[in-house]
C-alpha cells in the first residue's frame, strides 16, 4: 500500500497514474551522421557520461517489473555501442520485446548475427532512396549503400523489419519511390515521419519545411498505398504540424503509455522533455524507476486534464489530443501550458503558419549538420 500523498500536476490536482508499455533507452548521442533535423539535444551526452551495460541490465529489470513490455534501443546510433548485443541481451532476459532502431552504420554481418535471437525488430532510417540524396542529407558518405547491404543482411538472417523515412521538402516528392523501396526490401511497415521542427531541426526550418502540395499530395500517395498494401505492409504517416487543424496526441497524453532513459540514465516523460523550463528530471542511478515514474514531479506536471488552461480546458478534445505537445508549446509560445500553436483554437496558429508557408516558399537548400566533436582523452 502506498501511504505518501498522492500525485498531483503542475497546479496541484491529484492525477490518476496508470502503467507504461514502452520505454525508449536511448544508449548513446554518439553517432557517424549529420542529419540536419536531428531530434537529440542540443548539448549531448558524453560517451564517459552513458550508463554501463550492467547499469542499462538493471534499468530493463526495473522498466519490466513497473509494467513496460517492449523497449526501443535508440541513440545516436546505438551501433556506436561496442557492447550492444549484451545491452540487447540483458533486455530479452528481463522478457521485454526488444526494437533496434538504427541507421545502419557500423552494422555489420557479423554483429547482427550476434544480435539474432535477442533483437525482435528492427528499425531501420532512411534519408533518400538513393546515395545521392541519402548521403547528402545524412552527411555521411557512403551511408545508403551501407543502409541497403544491412537490410539485405537483416532480411536473409529473418530479422523483421520496419523502414522509417523521415521526410521534408528536399525529399517528399520521392515519397512513393520510398513505400517502393520498403516493400522491396520486404518491410512489415514503413513510417513516413514528417520533420518536427525541434532543437536541431529549427535550424533547418527554410530548406526543410514542406510545402502545402507537397503534404496534400503525400497523403494522397499514402491513402492510395494503403489500398494497394493491405494486409502487406503497415504504413504509418505522421503529417506536418502546421498544416493540422489539431496537434497530435503527444505519446499518447504525458505520463501516460511510455517513458525515455537518456543516455546518462536520466528519466523522462518523453524525449525532449529537457526542453521545458522549470522541469527537474530525476537519475536512475539515484531514484528506482517506479519511483520516478509515479511519484516524479515532472512526469505528473502534465498528466491528465487538471493541469489545462482554456481553450484546452473545456475542449471536447481535451482527452482526445490533450493539449497536443507541452515541448512544442514551450518551444513556439514560451509556456509548456499552452495550447499547443499547431492547434486551430490557438491564438497563435495563424501566425505559426504564415511563417511555416514563408519558409516552404523559400528555395534555401543550404543545410546545419549535426556533428558530435570527439571528446577529448586524458
Amino acid at each position: 500500500m502506498r501511504d505518501d500523498p498522492a500525485p498531483r500536476d503542475i497546479d496541484g490536482n491529484p492525477v490518476r497514474v496508470g502503467l507504461p508499455m514502452a520505454m525508449l533507452a536511448e544508449l548513446t548521442h554518439r553517432c557517424p551522421l549529420a542529419c540536419p533535423y536531428c531530434s537529440n539535444p542540443v548539448e549531448l551526452t558524453r560517451a564517459s557520461a552513458e550508463l554501463k551495460a550492467a547499469e542499462w541490465a538493471e534499468v530493463f529489470r526495473q522498466a519490466a517489473g513497473l509494467g513496460v513490455l517492449q523497449v526501443h534501443l535508440s541513440g545516436g546510433e546505438p551501433a556506436s555501442r561496442r557492447d550492444l548485443a549484451e545491452i540487447a541481451a540483458s533486455a530479452r532476459d528481463a522478457g521485454l520485446y526488444v526494437n533496434l532502431i538504427t541507421s545502419g552504420i557500423g552494422l555489420t554481418e557479423a554483429r547482427l548475427r550476434e544480435l539474432d535471437g535477442v533483437v525482435d525488430h528492427i528499425q531501420l532510417s532512411l534519408q533518400g532512396i538513393d546515395a545521392e540524396m541519402a548521403d547528402w542529407i545524412s552527411g555521411y558518405g557512403g551511408s545508403f549503400a551501407r543502409k541497403m547491404q544491412v537490410a539485405q543482411w537483416s532480411r536473409a538472417i529473418g530479422f523483421p523489419m520496419t523502414l522509417n523515412a523521415v521526410v521534408h521538402r528536399q525529399n517528399l516528392d520521392r515519397l512513393p519511390e520510398m513505400i517502393d523501396l520498403a516493400e522491396e526490401l520486404g518491410c512489415r511497415r514503413i513510417e513516413v515521419a514528417t520533420v518536427q521542427f525541434h532543437g536541431w531541426a529549427d535550424l533547418n526550418r527554410r530548406p526543410l519545411m514542406p510545402t502545402q502540395a507537397q503534404a496534400t499530395r503525400a497523403r494522397e500517395v499514402v491513402d492510395e498505398a494503403r489500398r494497394r498494401l493491405q494486409g502487406r505492409m503497415v504504413i504509418d504517416y505522421v503529417p506536418a504540424d502546421h498544416l493540422a487543424a489539431f496537434p497530435k496526441s503527444c505519446m499518447g497524453g504525458w505520463g501516460s503509455t511510455g517513458l525515455n532513459v537518456a543516455p546518462d540514465g536520466t528519466v523522462l516523460p518523453c524525449h525532449a522533455a529537457q526542453t521545458i523550463k522549470g522541469l527537474a528530471f530525476e537519475n536512475v542511478r539515484e531514484v528506482p524507476l517506479a519511483r520516478i515514474w509515479h511519484d516524479g514531479a515532472a512526469f505528473n506536471a502534465f498528466r491528465g486534464t487538471g493541469w489545462m488552461p482554456e481553450p484546452c480546458a473545456s475542449c471536447e478534445r481535451r482527452e482526445i489530443d490533450f493539449g497536443g505537445c507541452r515541448c512544442q508549446a514551450m518551444a513556439l509560445a514560451g509556456d509548456a501550458r499552452a495550447t499547443d500553436p499547431v492547434c486551430s483554437r490557438s491564438g497563435l496558429h495563424a501566425r505559426l503558419r504564415a511563417a511555416a508557408e514563408a519558409e516552404a516558399a523559400s528555395d534555401s537548400t543550404v543545410l546545419v549538420y549535426r556533428r558530435m566533436t570527439r571528446e577529448k582523452r586524458g
